[in-house]
C-alpha cells in the first residue's frame, strides 16, 4: 500500500464462523481492514462503531434476516454499499435483496478471488476506492485490469486470455504458493478432472513471455505448485 492510501473497512455478517474466518483472512491479506459481526444486531451496532465502506450481509442470521438489517440501515439513512452473501439462489430473493439497496448478491459457495473483485468494483463505483485500484503490481510487472494490458519494466506484454487470467490470479496471491489445483479451478473455473498438464504448458508460455524482460518471477515449488516471488539469492 502507497503512503496516504486509504484502508478500507469491510464487515463481514455472517452466523458461520468458518465462512468468516475464511473471508476475513482473504480480505486482511488484500490489505482490508475487517470486523464481523454474527448477528443482525451486533451489524447495527458495528455500523455505527466500525463505521465500514462495505458491507458482506448474509441473509439468513439467528435474530432477523439480512434483508430485514438492509432495511434498518436506509431507514437510518446509513448510505453503506452492501453485498448480499447467500445459499438462497431464488429469482425473488435476489429482487429483494437489490430493492432494499443491496448492490450485489452472491450466492454460497463462491469463489473468494471473485468475492474481492466484486468488492473493489463496488468501492469504484460508489467513489471510495482509488482511481488506480484496477492495477496490480509485483516488482516491474503491471496488470491493469481496465484495459486488460500487461507490462513488464515498461514494455507491453501481449497474452492470451488465459496466460492473462493466470497471471492475474497469481498477482492476486503474490508471493503465496498456489496448488496446481487450486491454479486450475480458478484459472480454468472448475474443477479440472482432466490432463494436468495443461497448467504445466501455459506456466511454460507465461514464464518465456515474462521472461525476455527480467529475472524469472513464476517459481516452481516442487511437489506443490507454484508462486509469484523473486528468485531466492544463490
Amino acid at each position: 500500500m502507497s503512503p496516504g492510501e486509504q484502508t478500507h473497512r469491510v464487515l463481514v455478517v455472517d452466523d458461520e464462523p468458518n465462512i468468516v474466518d475464511v473471508i476475513t483472512m482473504a480480505l486482511r491479506y488484500q490489505g482490508f481492514e475487517v470486523a464481523a459481526a454474527a448477528t443482525g444486531a451486533e451489524a447495527l451496532a458495528q455500523v455505527r462503531q466500525f463505521r465500514p465502506h462495505l458491507l458482506l450481509l448474509d441473509v439468513m442470521l439467528p435474530d432477523m434476516e439480512g434483508f430485514e438489517v438492509a432495511r434498518r440501515l436506509g431507514a437510518e439513512r446509513a448510505k453503506v454499499p452492501i453485498i448480499f452473501l447467500t445459499a438462497r439462489d431464488a429469482t425473488d430473493d435476489r429482487v429483494r435483496g437489490l430493492t432494499l439497496g443491496g448492490d450485489d448478491y452472491v450466492t454460497k459457495p463462491f469463489s473468494l478471488e471473485e468475492l474481492v473483485a466484486r468488492i473493489r468494483t463496488i468501492l469504484r463505483r460508489s467513489g471510495m476506492a482509488e482511481a488506480d485500484s484496477s492495477r496490480l503490481v509485483f516488482e516491474d510487472l503491471e496488470l491493469d485490469e481496465d484495459a486488460r494490458e500487461v507490462t513488464r519494466a515498461g514494455e507491453f506484454v501481449e497474452l492470451t486470455a488465459t496466460e492473462y487470467r493466470l497471471l492475474r490470479y497469481l498477482m492476486l496471491n503474490p508471493r503465496r504458493v498456489l496448488t496446481r489445483a487450486q491454479l486450475l479451478e480458478h484459472v480454468w473455473s472448475y474443477d479440472f478432472g482432466g490432463d494436468a498438464r495443461v497448467l504445466e504448458t501455459y506456466v511454460s508460455y507465461l514464464r518465456k513471455k515474462l521472461d525476455a524482460h527480467g529475472p524469472p518471477l513464476i517459481q516452481t515449488v516442487r511437489g506443490v505448485g507454484y508462486a509469484l516471488r523473486l528468485p531466492r539469492a544463490a
